[in-house]
């Protein structure tokens, strides 16, 4: 008889973040619509870091291009968002 099977118990202090926000919200709604692994794929090669900092997500960038658009905001005040709320990026992208 072998060892037994560790059972994951998650982390009790975080919960999902599709459990902490309205799943019905427009935005929310969209995220789920976007094809986000064919948007990695065909976006991967002109992320790439070659030194220095790991690239950032093409997920991140094209969710914040999209509130940018839609928001009609500035560059500034569309990282000024992220910076105050990081949860407003993930929520509106789908990225939990």
């Amino acid at each position: 008889m072998g060892p037994k099977t560790a059972v994951s118990e998650g982390d009790l202090f975080r919960h999902p973040l599709r459990e902490q926000i309205n799943l019905k919200h427009p935005l929310v709604r969209l995220a789920d619509l976007i094809n986000w692994d064919g948007l990695n794929a065909s976006m991967s090669a002109s992320f790439v870091s070659h030194k220095g900092r790991p690239a950032t997500s093409p997920r991140l960038i094209a969710g914040l291009l999209y509130l940018q658009h839609a928001f009609d905001l500035s560059d500034e005040e569309v990282v000024w968002q992220w910076v105050e709320n990081p949860y407003w990026v993930r929520r509106e992208t789908g990225k939990a």
